[in-house]
């Protein structure tokens, strides 16, 4: 039987974040914070940085929660974890934000974004999180001591915030994506006993049904900006420490992983962006292939389909639930 405690706790997130999204898609507008959509005829101006109010509304939820856990349930068990989880969400936030704010033309250098976001690990391994005890293929069980918190952590962290920060640019991608992560990341944390991550992933999923289908998804009214890239990428490393799933999250993350070698190949400045054509459908921006939304665009024109951005979307979307579906097998 479903609490009644907890959809109260989730119809809390689910206004919190729709009255918030509402209201900065206005005040964003007024204040100037748009950019041009850019895959659109009239290029209309959206609001930008649409990533702050998910962030809020996750991090309201988050306490709510907590203050049920303490209250109404009388267990202090995982709060430092839980303070650690928003803390390293608002750390990466604020880097986005600030990337956000200075613009991506000309804002964070590539050097810059993976060093700050090392800060996002430190909450992670203030609390001393995840098992050190790791099983290795053809190796076995390894003790890595130290190595976990000084290494590990900070390499889940770095290749989650900054990955999910690549694949992007085209409306309702970075929202799907990070949707289909974390609710596979949500459910293997239930199925393994750890019942309070899975909590924070089914809040941060409320959070990201309510962006993605009032506000990002085609046509957008909000972009998501590096304040949720970063933030959601954040979430989904320190997701996968707390609750064991390096394993799941290396199969997860291929597409990312595909996408760093595409945009190396490009040495990091060929935009991801398609070239708009007269009827309004997509064609590939440059004659080499620098980025999935690139192959996604190629994809549906090698099987003659209507190259749309919705289409090219949805194919990425897909793409990314193989690796869903595989990693909730193993």
């Amino acid at each position: 039987m479903v609490d009644l405690r907890l959809i109260i706790l989730f119809l809390l997130v689910f206004s919190v974040s729709y009255f918030s999204l509402k209201f900065w898609v206005t005040r964003a507008a007024a204040a100037g914070l748009v950019g041009k959509d850019i895959h659109k005829k009239d290029q209309p101006a959206v609001a930008e940085m649409g990533g702050l109010p998910v962030v809020f509304s996750f991090i309201v939820g988050s306490f709510a929660y907590l203050g049920m856990r303490v209250f109404l349930f009388g267990t202090h068990q995982f709060s430092e974890s839980i303070f650690a989880v928003v803390l390293a969400v608002l750390i990466a936030a604020v880097i986005g934000m600030v990337d956000d704010i200075l613009g991506w033309k000309i804002g964070l250098r590539q050097w810059q974004k993976p060093v700050l976001t090392l800060l996002v690990a430190f909450p992670i391994m203030a609390v001393d999180a995840g098992v050190r005890i790791m099983s290795i293929p053809l190796i076995g069980q390894i003790d890595l001591g130290l190595l976990y918190p000084f290494l590990v952590i900070p390499a889940v962290v770095l290749v989650g915030s900054n990955g999910t920060n690549m694949l992007a640019g085209f409306n309702g991608l970075e929202a799907g994506l990070a949707g289909i992560i974390i609710a596979t990341l949500g459910w293997l944390s239930y199925v393994s006993g750890a019942s309070w991550i899975a909590a924070l992933c089914l809040l941060m999923l409320v959070s990201l049904a309510v962006f993605w289908l009032f506000f990002n998804r085609y046509p957008s009214k909000v972009f998501p900006g590096d304040t949720f890239t970063y933030a959601t990428g954040a979430f989904i490393a320190a997701v996968v420490i707390f609750a064991d799933l390096e394993k799941a999250f290396i199969i997860l993350f291929v597409p990312f992983v595909i996408q760093f070698f595409l945009k190396a190949r490009g040495k990091f400045q060929k935009e991801s962006f398609a070239k708009l054509k007269e009827n309004g459908e997509l064609t590939l921006r440059y004659d080499k292939l620098y980025g999935l939304e690139h192959v996604a665009v190629w994809f549906l024109k090698r099987c003659s389909l209507e190259v749309t951005e919705r289409k090219a979307v949805w194919s990425l979307l897909i793409f990314q639930s193989l690796f869903a579906l595989v990693a909730l097998i193993l």
